[in-house]
């Protein structure tokens, strides 16, 4: 068990809400429902590159990373 705090607006939002559940069923609901929508939100994208393309932009994101690791070191090592 874990002690929470929320703001009192927000409050009466989940007892409005939650009839005869308890507060953590609940907030475990809004979750899994919140869950849900983000997966249903990605799978939107799933499949909208070809594998080269994906490569392609996976391998200019590596570089990126590298070279901005690279400028951070030489600034960090210049200070």
């Amino acid at each position: 068990m874990k002690t929470i705090m929320i703001r009192d607006d927000i409050y009466k939002k989940l007892v409005e809400i939650k009839g005869e559940k308890s507060f953590s069923a609940i907030i475990d609901e809004l979750i899994k429902e919140s869950r849900e929508v983000r997966n249903r939100r990605l799978m939107r994208f799933f499949g909208i590159l070809k594998e080269g393309e994906a490569e392609q932009i996976e391998e200019e994101i590596k570089r990126n990373r590298e070279e901005l690791n690279e400028d951070l070191s030489r600034h960090v090592s210049s200070h």
